[in-house]
């Protein structure tokens, strides 16, 4: 029986000291050397063997994090774990206690192919793992055919089309040899909800300038990123049916910037099936009683019910009876718009599954939401909170 922990983290802006990665924006070296200290920290306690990052400038230094971790983690090994000569050095405890360095350190990156100069960087994301990777990294994000989403209007003429030719992060798909199986693992950012703006004749756009307040323009930035990011999330759907429809086991994780009900996330988990369609008039009715059946009813369910995504954060609810998961604060809000979604691969409720999780747990005591004036506030920490979830495979039969 094997288990294993798999988390995501999105860092924020980790890129090496004095390089400007937005207008303005860089770090000098005692705050890079800050930032590193503390993610290390952070990979420490998490202790996850397979996690995603997100808003990784510079792979460099997203692997001296992992070594400076390595190194403390070994260190506090030779402390805290007993030799075997102890006669106690068999108690389980120690075994949670110890560390194991991801040594070797199968480390994929998945640079953004809208990075450019200085001053206007653009983050990638990356894989960490502790267990080996099959085949190569898939990174998604020019789009081979542009995603052109048609529209009608109410009249049923034509409403015009919304595309995009690529999504505004890389989607990183890696599996993963855990045991005897083999996992995909998505990691994503999505567009975030700040508004998108179109500049002006090459300038600033207009919605850019606070002091000239356009409320109804700061609107239509807002609409822009949403349609982006459920956009991004429907591209990052059709990968990830791809690999269920060919029998993988998947794992979704990262930066959704929604909650887990929003249309973006229910884009990439897919719909929630009824209890029973039998009571809903069929789509080709002739008559008014005309339903779909007992076996279509079945059929339906289990075609949605094969392509779902389940949160591992509700599955822990459901479990625990807990409500007080959050990995992000800001004016008040409380919420998680980073998640880790599972295919029903990992559903107590599926007899085919291969594995469920334990627990699920969340590192956010560094979290404040910014709307007092005495909260704690340091930019160089994380404003995400880091999630792990904590799987155990079954038995091979």
């Amino acid at each position: 029986m094997t288990e294993f922990t798999i988390a995501s983290f999105n860092v924020k802006n980790l890129i090496a000291a004095d390089s400007e990665y937005y207008r303005y924006e860089s770090y000098t070296p005692e705050e890079h050397a800050w930032k590193e200290d503390w993610l290390a920290d952070q990979v420490l306690a998490m202790d996850a063997d397979i996690v995603g990052f997100q808003e990784i400038f510079d792979e460099g230094a997203l692997r001296a994090v992992v070594g400076e971790a390595n190194e403390r983690g070994i260190a506090a090994n030779e402390t805290v774990v007993p030799d075997r000569s102890k006669r106690y050095a068999r108690k389980a405890i120690f075994r949670k206690l110890a560390y194991q360095p991801y040594e070797p350190l199968h480390l994929a990156f998945a640079p953004n192919s809208f990075d450019g100069a200085p001053g206007e960087r653009r983050p990638g994301l990356a894989l960490l793992s502790r267990y080996p990777f099959v085949g190569a990294p898939k990174v998604i994000q020019e789009l081979g055919e542009p995603l052109v989403i048609p529209f009608d209007d109410l009249g049923g003429h034509d409403g015009g089309t919304y595309t995009i030719r690529r999504t505004s992060r890389p989607i990183l798909k890696v599996k993963v040899q855990v045991g005897k199986h083999v996992i995909t693992v998505f990691n994503c950012h999505l567009k975030s909800k700040l508004g998108e703006f179109a500049p002006n004749n090459g300038g600033q756009a207009p919605e850019a300038d606070l002091p000239n307040y356009d409320a109804a323009g700061r609107a239509m930035g807002a609409l822009r990123a949403a349609l982006r990011r459920m956009a991004e999330a429907w591209v990052l759907r059709s990968e990830v049916l791809k690999s269920l429809e060919a029998g993988e086991a998947c794992m979704v994780l990262g930066d959704f910037n929604d909650s887990e009900h929003a249309v973006s996330s229910e884009i990439i988990s897919g719909e929630t099936p009824f209890k029973n369609y039998s009571w809903i008039r069929r789509h080709d009715a002739k008559h008014r009683s005309d339903r779909y059946t007992k076996a279509e009813n079945e059929t339906i369910r289990e075609k949605i019910e094969a392509v779902r995504l389940h949160s591992a954060e509700k599955l822990f609810v459901r479990k625990s009876l807990r409500d007080m998961v959050y990995t992000s604060a800001f004016g008040g809000v409380y919420e998680s718009i980073d998640q880790i979604f599972l295919s029903r691969h990992f559903h107590p409720d599926f007899d085919g599954r291969i594995g469920e999780m334990e627990y699920f747990s969340v590192l956010n005591d560094h979290l404040t939401d910014g709307s007092h004036d005495e909260a704690p506030y340091n930019k160089l920490a994380s404003d995400h909170g880091q999630i792990i979830a904590h799987m155990r495979l079954r038995k091979e039969s």
